[in-house]
């Protein structure tokens, strides 16, 4: 197939991309390599795609409309990933803008270039965040998520409903897929595990949030791309779908600080601190509805995964 991946350069879509191009899909990659963080991170992820023949790269923003339509005019398109997005709860409370510019004007645009030049399947990320406080464990997509506690999570479910117009409006194929808590190797550095070996490492404080009594849905990488790739693989059931992906698994805070100390050979120094505004106390995935349609079964557990993470890190930034 002809698959366009938007946000190519960055951790999700860096390591879908690679798995495309390993099997042999044509993969048109879309970045525009912003610089909310290390730019030398999501270029070096960049370097291990561009080598393979099937892979074509286009710095863009999926903002800019006008660039946008002329990719989809150039190129035969058959399905998009739409990974493309500003991420981060916390960023979203003290720059706003940017995320109306990438997860609103940005998806619109890929809407539209989708209807326009006959897509097959439009597969985007959401996020758990859409669950806002909600307190009924594990999420189900049956749940209502009518109550973001942050824009970011605001803008993830307008993305939800665009889709449906567009679904419903243009008859085509859009699924949107709540990801929950990824980590691995290539991850992002304004997330926890980066932060809390970053810090440790360097013998400084970690800051835990809520005094440490989170629980999250930690998913490793690769579950994540395998899950992704089902959803590609296989004709939509329906015109529009919603699907939680995430190991179903939630683990403490705390759990996954002793996981890292215990691969790091270092005892972390925890700073306890109140909730923080824009969090959420727990996320926990029903991917029931994964595993039934698309044979969804998450392998990889939080010892496995984070052990993973660890010797890439050493490798990549220490050693």
């Amino acid at each position: 197939m002809n698959i366009l991946v938007t946000g190519a350069a960055g951790f999700i879509g860096a390591a879908l991309t690679l798995r495309l191009l390993e099997r042999g899909d044509e993969v048109i990659g879309v970045d525009n390599l912003n610089d909310y963080y290390d730019v030398k991170l999501k270029q070096t992820r960049l370097a291990r795609l561009t080598p393979y023949q099937n892979f074509k790269f286009n710095q863009l923003n999926i903002a800019d409309r006008n660039a946008m339509e002329r990719l989809f005019s150039t190129e035969k398109i058959d399905r998009v990933v739409n990974l493309a997005a500003q991420a981060g709860v916390r960023y979203s409370i003290t720059n706003p803008h940017v995320y109306a510019e990438s997860n609103l004007i940005g998806f619109l645009n890929i809407l539209e270039d989708c209807r326009n030049h006959n897509v097959e399947h439009l597969i985007y990320a959401s996020s758990s965040s859409v669950y806002g406080a909600n307190t009924k464990l594990p999420f189900s997509t049956k749940d209502g998520v009518d109550n973001p506690v942050s824009l970011y999570a605001a803008t993830k479910k307008a993305n939800e409903l665009m889709a449906h117009s567009y679904s419903h409006l243009y008859d085509f194929a859009t699924t949107g897929l709540r990801f929950f808590t990824v980590y691995g190797e290539w991850g992002r550095p304004d997330m926890s595990p980066f932060i809390f070996t970053r810090q440790i490492l360097a013998n400084k404080p970690i800051d835990l949030f809520n005094y440490g009594n989170h629980r999250r849905d930690f998913t490793y990488i690769d579950d994540i791309v395998e899950g992704v790739l089902r959803v590609i693989d296989k004709s939509p059931i329906e015109k529009y779908q919603i699907y939680n992906i995430g190991n179903s698994q939630p683990e403490e805070l705390l759990t996954f600080v002793e996981t890292l100390e215990k691969y790091l050979g270092k005892t972390a120094i925890k700073n306890l601190l109140p909730m923080q505004a824009g969090d959420v106390q727990d996320t926990y995935a029903d991917v029931s509805e994964l595993m039934r349609d698309f044979d969804y079964f998450p392998k990889t557990s939080l010892d496995v995964g984070v052990e993973k993470f660890v010797n890439w890190y050493k490798t990549f930034y220490v050693n």
